[in-house]
């Protein structure tokens, strides 16, 4: 049998569109002669959709195309396993399912409902869907086939139990000669070995080969990388391209080697990653161009390359916005990098203005030395200069602080806060310098090599660098990934043999940014400990999690 992985880029709540791109590419599969085709999950309504799904007339929608969908391609002969969502008709519990329908011969054979729901943030599931509560196997061209989504096949304990799951879904399953998930497994650094590894376990241990059909594009914050496959008990046989659509046609009793060629090098996948993610942010926002501030450092340096990379450079701005305290290297790094990159700047000095708030403030301030408030003014005189041309010309302003700064609150409200994404939120800044090095590695100089070697600096007075109020950057990530994502508190820290008065300085400002966070910009999710995914912290309480 030979089976088709639509690996199609959705959006969430255009359903209309991605009937058409699923109908479009079951008619290219049958052209390949294939009997059965497989959509990611939920790929009619687009994944995750939210709150949508609170709207009966919503859910009504997708129900009308799903069976529009089954009579336009009844002509091909193809048989479809679609995601979409479906009514719960038991009337107990919530008012709908996560599901995988068999369609073929016009009709809906066939419905299955997930069982394995995630309950964490921007998967919360249980929130709308009731889980199903069985199996299903279905007849396609002879072959007993079994229907899962996502979650149901990561908890089977011979490779992996996930804690929060005391059902595996394939335990005691009917039996199957084919196993089908259909997915929506979002992208994180390293996660396809683990997935590779999953699948390659289940396909041994039922001694059956195993179809994963995964979303691809991003949405939101998230991005979805692709890389359907098929996996037999004797290891991988198929792969479909990562961070792009495809259309992968495969024949499950001929193993085949159509491995999609791939760069599996973290610095390869965070380029690929941050790219799609900020070119599907501007384009299913109805944004073609964007805007960013250039100060001539490391990190809007990253950013300006990512956005020529994802939007080409004719729709990416740079305003340069030098104060008094700008030192002329970094003018020059940035002209440089735009002309490196072939984008467009314009220079828009800020000590007009600086001079201006400071005549205003001077009788308020009168007998008070000047200290950050004088010196987040001039960030927040570069976000209204940035917001303001976001405005007039209609540009998505990208925000271009890091992990680091982001983690200790070293970014100001209203000021380079400012912005609709934040597209390096994820990555700390020794992964910024890693990947800037890879970049010029790859493709000659694009950062200046300037930028990669001055100390980081605000520029916020003369002289100042990053290091005059943070740990070195080496110290300050280490320790931040001690605390972020391997929950060591402050006495498991210095006992490990940090700097104790490091360690609970650092602990005291990542508590004290947590209300800084929540009024962040959206961040490009990379990893599974990104902030407002797998952190989540309250803002009003007492060092709970640093002692």
């Amino acid at each position: 049998m030979k089976c088709a992985f639509l690996q199609i880029n959705a959006t969430v709540g255009d359903i209309t569109a991605n009937a058409g791109r699923i109908a479009e590419g079951v008619r290219e599969a049958a052209g390949q002669g294939a009997d059965l085709c497989l959509t990611p999950e939920l790929a009619l309504v687009g994944y995750p959709p939210r709150d949508l799904l609170l709207y009966p007339a919503f859910a009504a929608r997708a129900e009308e195309a799903a069976l529009r969908l089954a009579g336009e391609i009844a002509p091909l002969k193809t048989a479809l396993v679609l995601g979409t969502i479906g009514k719960n008709i038991s009337g107990r519990g919530k008012a709908l399912h996560n599901q995988a329908l068999f369609i073929a011969g016009g009709a809906i054979r066939a419905r299955y409902s997930k069982r394995l729901l995630p309950t964490y943030d921007v998967f919360d599931e249980a929130r709308y869907f009731e889980p199903g509560s069985a199996p299903c196997v279905v007849d396609c061209k002879g072959l007993r086939v079994a229907l899962t989504v996502c979650e149901d096949i990561w908890n089977d304990s011979a490779f992996w139990s996930h804690p929060a799951y005391a059902l595996d879904p394939l335990e005691d399953h009917p039996p199957f000669d084919l196993l089908i998930n259909i997915s929506a497994s979002p992208f994180t650094v390293g996660k396809q070995a683990l997935r590779q590894n999953m699948l390659a376990t289940l396909a041994r241990k039922h001694a059956a080969p195993v179809l994963y059909a995964n979303l691809t594009g991003g949405n939101d914050d998230l991005v979805f990388d692709g890389r359907s496959q098929h996996m037999t008990p004797e290891g991988l046989s198929s792969r479909a391209r990562g961070f792009a659509e495809d259309l992968l046609v495969v024949d499950v009793a001929a193993p085949s080697s159509s491995i999609a060629e791939d760069d599996f090098t973290p610095e390869a996948e965070i380029w690929n990653a941050l790219t799609l993610g900020l070119r599907d942010y501007c384009r299913k926002t109805g944004r073609a161009a964007a805007l960013l501030g250039l100060s001539g450092g490391v990190d809007s340096s990253l950013v300006a390359a990512l956005a020529c990379e994802a939007l080409g450079k004719e729709q990416v701005l740079g305003l340069l916005m030098p104060s008094p305290y700008s030192s002329g290297h970094s003018l020059a790094d940035a002209a440089r990098l735009a002309a490196n990159l072939g984008l467009a700047t314009t220079t828009l000095p800020i000590e007009p203005l600086m001079r201006a708030y400071d005549a205003a403030l001077a009788p308020a301030f009168a007998g008070r030395a000047p200290d950050a408030a004088e010196e987040n003014l001039q960030a927040r005189i570069r976000g209204n200069l940035l917001m303001a041309f976001s405005n007039k010309f209609g540009r998505l302003l990208l925000t271009t602080g890091n992990k680091s700064e982001i983690s200790v609150g070293y970014c100001t409200i209203y000021g380079d806060m400012c912005g609709a994404l934040a597209v390096i939120g994820d990555l700390y800044k020794t992964e910024v310098f890693r990947l800037c090095r890879w970049l010029n590695r790859r493709r000659g100089e694009v950062i200046p090599d300037n930028v990669l070697r001055k100390p980081p600096s605000a520029e916020l007075r003369p002289g100042q660098t990053d290091q005059d109020s943070l740990p070195p950057y080496e110290e300050l990530d280490a320790l931040l990934v001690d605390m972020l994502e391997k929950r060591r508190g402050v006495g498991e820290l210095v006992a490990s043999g940090h700097n104790p008065e490091i360690v609970r300085k650092v602990a005291e400002l990542v508590q004290a940014a947590e209300f800084k966070r929540r009024l962040a910009a959206p961040v490009l999710k990379i990893t599974g400990d990104a902030f407002g995914l797998g952190w989540r912290m309250p803002i009003a309480c007492r060092q709970a999690y640093i002692l």
